[in-house]
This record gives C-alpha cells, structure tokens and sequence, in this order.
C-alpha cells in the first residue's frame, strides 16, 4: 500500500482555512471543525475488535454479531464509535452539507489503516441510489474515497459499484436479518474490471455489517478476490 506524505496534504488546506474560518462541532470554538477537546471525547473502536466485522470483543474467539452469519466481505474496520461528537459530526456531513469534513474524517480513516495496511488494489465508495444522491447533492461515502484515494495514492472507481434498489435507512432498531435482507439484493456492478482485485470499500457508518456485506457479494461476483470495508465509524 503506497502512502503520500501527510503535511503537503494538510499544508494544501491553509488557504482555505484563512478565507473560511472554521468552528467547532462540539463547542464552537474557533480553528478546527473538532478541536482537540472535543475530539479526546471520541470513542475510539480500540485494538481488541473482530477481525471480521470490526466491533470491540472480550473474546477473540467469539464475536456475537458475526459468528452465526454468512460472512462474504473479509473485514471491516473503522477508527469511531457513531457516538457523542462524532454522531453529531457525521451529521453534518452527510445532512448538512459540511463537505469540508472529509479531508479531515480520510486522515482518520487512513491512520486506521497505517499500522495494518490491507494490500490494495482499488478503493470503491459504497454508492447511493440515484434518488437519493439528487436530493443531497453528493455522496458523502464518495468524498471519504476520492480523499483517501489521494492519501493512499490508490485509484479511486465511482460508479462501477451502483445501488439500484433504494431501500429505506437501515434504523438501529431494526435486526440484522432484516439489515441484511433489505440490502441483499440493492447492489450491482455495471463495466468495472474487478477480477482479481483487491478492494477497499468506503462507507461513513457501519452498523451491522449489513451493506458492506452485500457490497461484497456482487463484487465477489464480478471477480474479486480480496474485499475489505472501512467506515469512520461503527454503530453498536
């Protein structure tokens, strides 16, 4: 996994900071959009996690929430827990249109990744239904891709993975069966050359699995061999 040197890639952004002060998500401090406070609040997913589906575990050798699945994507990680200020700066990205956030969340994500690089082929953005990519205007899964893409030096594929079922926000409350049976079938590939590939999907919150594992199975069909997912943060 090649990498680029993270300073050029935040000196890029001082401009920006000078034109359009930026305010804290958790506070409202002046300088960053989560300060260094606000941020030691964050919880983190940790080292002990399953290797298959990324949640915090006791026990290595039993995790509850994949060890009686079928399991098609190899592994998930993320860097948060979706809680406190990381909920609330999730959603401002993807509701509220804070599409500066994502240089910001793809540091984070690619330091996840640096210590246990996956070997990598393509980096893949988990898409959105064309519906609902109308109505909010952008992709916010897309943004966290293309920015780790260019940390990563690693190609970005957009729309070789498509939704083309819009099925309905996969609520916490629901179970994982029916996560898993809303999004089975959501997913195809349409012209990407994925066989024998190594693939990194990118998703903004994972909270069963569900998606990414449905993601998986239709790239695993169209030829990859490797698939591994990463969100900025798991839901529990």
């Amino acid at each position: 996994m090649k990498t680029l040197p993270l300073p050029a890639v935040r000196a890029s952004r001082v401009v920006l900071d000078l034109l359009f002060p930026r305010w804290c998500i958790g506070c409202g401090k002046e300088g960053e959009f989560l300060c260094d406070s606000c941020l030691a609040t964050a919880e983190y997913t940790g080292v002990d996690t399953c290797p298959r589906c990324g949640r915090p575990i006791t026990n290595s050798a039993n995790c509850n929430n994949c060890s009686h699945s079928e399991w098609i994507i190899d592994s998930i990680r993320a860097p948060f827990i979706f809680h406190g200020v990381i909920r609330e700066a999730v959603h401002q990205f993807k509701y509220r249109n804070l599409r500066a956030l994502a240089p910001l969340f793809a540091i984070s994500l690619y330091d996840c990744l640096k210590n246990k690089p996956f070997d990598i082929d393509v980096i893949v953005p988990v898409p959105l239904h064309s519906r609902r990519l109308r109505e909010r205007g952008y992709n916010q899964s897309a943004l966290l891709a293309h920015e780790l893409s260019r940390l990563l030096d690693i190609p970005c594929v957009e729309n070789r993975l498509v939704r083309r079922i819009a099925t309905p926000s996969l609520v916490s409350s629901a179970s994982r069966e029916a996560r898993l049976a809303l999004v089975s079938q959501a997913f195809e590939t349409r012209g990407g050359d994925f066989a024998g590939k190594h693939v990194l999907l990118v998703d903004d919150v994972s909270t069963s699995g569900a998606t990414f594992n449905a993601c998986a199975r239709v790239l695993r069909e169209a030829g990859a061999v490797k698939i591994h997912g990463i969100a900025l943060a798991l839901e529990l």
